[in-house]
């Protein structure tokens, strides 16, 4: 028997709180309505004490948990199956405990005669924005089998860009992780056994060997306070990213970095935005609502700042396609084709043709990006090394001076 702290409010009078016990969430919800109340919240109450719950709220909920789950329940509902034998099949199925214990929690409301979308929107970190809008117009609609198919189409586009994006640039990101430590070792325990060999001879050292001996010394007396600053700047600016000047700045400078890594971006935002306003117009969602949670979800400043715009010249009666000519990240093939699917009222499938030519246009940049930088990183690991044992090596010509 789990314990609930509920508010209700009673025929007369002010809403109250408590504490009561029971089986079920349903059975509790039952109990007070047969006492005269209006259940308003009923809510299980958790020992904060238990260390289960600590580490099911520190585990991560991915994104291919969530195209799990919606897949297989827009399965079931499709067959027929109620939603609540659904949801109780998933939580008694699924792997990760956060998930399954988000699931128990919806499953419970919807017993206590909570929406579905209701349920879920209570959950943000499993459900965002997108999620509880299509599942909310689903319902409206009749056609939540649907929507959470067309959900699950949506998830695995995204995660299926974000794994060829990652494998992609993970062998680079570790050549630049292998290159800054190889940096470090020398820097560190290498030419310090060069400098005390010098030293002992005595003479003038080249610049270069003065340079890198200096940079060593330092490194070596300072060392509590260089590792310690280099990962103060670094969290500072991740904590700058995340204000609201930062993450705007940062998204803005993303569109303008070199070697392709810019445009590639830009594609990622461009597929991005039109896979959700498709996936939101073909659910049925008003336009209005689809255009200002596409800008929210589409992980760019840049976006959210035109869905802005966007959103308020329909309202003046404009159309969507002209403001995006306004702005610089949406290439004219796109407003144009966004245009045509207004005039043609096919604007859902006019987007998906768009969602899906920007992303195998993300999947070659990718994989020219990622032939270009492995040989770039080389040369790069191939200078510091290089430069390192240059410096250390530019004495030996003098050496027989020293030794004199």
């Amino acid at each position: 028997m789990a314990t609930y702290t509920y508010t209700a409010r009673p025929e007369r009078g002010a809403p109250i709180t408590g504490v009561i016990q029971g089986d079920s969430k349903a059975a509790v919800a039952a109990d007070l309505r047969r006492r005269g109340l209006t259940v308003l919240s009923l809510d299980e109450k958790r020992s904060l004490g238990d260390l289960n719950d600590l580490l099911e709220g520190l585990t991560k909920i991915k994104l291919r948990d969530k195209v799990v789950f919606s897949r297989q329940f827009a399965t079931m509902i499709n067959a027929g199956l109620a939603l609540l034998r659904a949801l109780f099949i998933l939580e008694e199925q699924t792997q990760n405990p956060r998930l399954r214990k988000i699931i128990t929690a919806v499953r419970q409301d919807v017993e206590a005669g909570m929406p579905f979308s209701d349920a879920i929107e209570k959950h943000p970190v499993a459900f965002d924005r997108l999620y509880v809008s299509m599942v909310r117009a689903g319902e409206i609609g009749g056609v939540l089998d649907q929507t959470l198919d067309r959900l699950a189409t949506q998830l695995e586009k995204d995660d299926s860009l974000r794994r060829s994006i990652k494998s992609a640039m993970t062998y680079p990101m570790l050549i630049g992780v292998f290159a800054i430590l190889v940096l470090f070792g020398l820097i560190i325990f290498v030419i310090p056994i060069f400098a005390g060999m010098y030293n002992d001879l005595g003479g003038q050292l080249p610049l270069l060997t003065r340079i890198m001996v200096g940079l060593s010394d330092f490194m070596r007396a300072f060392w509590f306070v260089v590792f310690p600053a280099i990962f103060l700047a670094v969290y500072g600016l991740r904590r700058l990213k995340r204000t609201p000047q930062g993450t705007a700045a940062w998204d803005r400078f993303k569109l303008r970095l070199p070697m392709k890594i810019g445009p590639i971006i830009q594609k990622i935002a461009v597929a991005r935005f039109s896979r959700t306003l498709a996936t939101l117009v073909s659910s049925g969602v008003p336009i209005l609502q689809a255009i200002e949670i596409t800008g929210k979800t589409s992980g760019n400043t840049v976006i959210e700042r035109a869905m802005e715009d966007v959103k308020e010249q329909i309202k003046s009666g404009e159309s969507i396609a002209r403001p995006l000519e306004k702005v610089p990240v949406f290439p004219p093939m796109v407003t144009q084709m966004i245009a045509i699917g207004e005039e043609t009222g096919a604007l859902d499938t006019m987007l998906h043709k768009v969602a899906d030519f920007y992303e195998d246009e993300v999947d070659a940049a990718v994989k020219s990006l990622t032939s270009i930088l492995e040989p770039i990183m080389m040369i790069f690991i191939g200078g510091i090394v290089g430069l390192v044992v240059v410096s250390m090596y530019l004495p030996i010509f003098n050496l027989f001076k020293l030794v004199k």
